[in-house]
């Protein structure tokens, strides 16, 4: 009889989740292509609301959808400019996050994964559009 794996959640827990995003922000705030996208001086509320979503996402409590609802991560960030070098620059930052915070394998390997398609799904500058149409 095989046992079903373990979510992300259950493997790296809430402490996991917390160094994780901690890390990530704080190369945020030393990013000169992120940090024009938070404007608020103090990314506290930034901050816990992508450790909410994460951990829902990688298995653990529903708390963000039980505050914001569906995720909606398209539409939550139409407000944003994101083309090719802000989603490279969101990549960079949270695969070193993940670095920093010493994510196990395999957690580390899809997290990664995820990240990076998550990221480009998020792509919504159209001359990244138009470009890629034209090659």
């Amino acid at each position: 009889m095989s046992h079903p794996s373990k979510s992300i959640f259950e493997v790296i827990g809430m402490d996991g989740f917390e160094r994780l995003v901690a890390a990530f922000y704080q190369r945020v705030t030393d990013d000169p292509v992120l940090r024009p996208l938070y404007p608020d001086a103090d990314m506290t509320g930034a901050e816990r609301r992508l450790r909410m979503f994460l951990i829902q996402y990688f298995g653990g409590p529903q708390d963000y959808s039980a505050e914001r609802g569906h995720p909606r991560l398209r539409m939550r960030h139409v407000p944003f400019k994101i083309g090719q070098a802000e989603r490279d620059a969101w990549v960079t930052a949270m695969l070193g996050a993940l670095d920093d915070a010493d994510i196990p394998e395999p957690a580390n390997t899809t997290m990664r994964e995820y990240f990076q398609g998550a990221a480009t799904f998020l792509i919504n500058d159209a001359s990244y559009f138009d470009t890629a149409s034209n090659a």
